[in-house]
């Protein structure tokens, strides 16, 4: 099973929310994940992001891919080295 690190969209039409999960890759965008690792809510200025850092470690050191949208999220909040 490949586990991927993504966004998952929360919220209403035109008010989008999201979570930040580790899920199956086979798994569709809002379905299945295995474990929530934060949120990030874009609607705000500036943007509110949420992150449990200890788990996100967790995933990376066991393998986890991240989704390009993810990636920029952990960049800034400096969880990913040399990404």
């Amino acid at each position: 099973m490949a586990v991927r690190i993504r966004l998952a969209r929360m919220g209403a039409k035109k008010k989008p929310f999201y979570r930040l999960v580790a899920a199956d890759s086979r798994a569709p965008r809002d379905g299945k994940f295995l474990e929530i690792l934060g949120s990030y809510d874009p609607t705000k200025n500036p943007a509110i992001v949420k992150l449990n850092k200890e788990k996100v470690s967790l995933w990376l050191q066991n393998g986890a891919s991240v989704s390009g949208s993810a990636r920029a999220i952990l960049n800034k909040e400096g969880l990913l080295k040399g990404s």
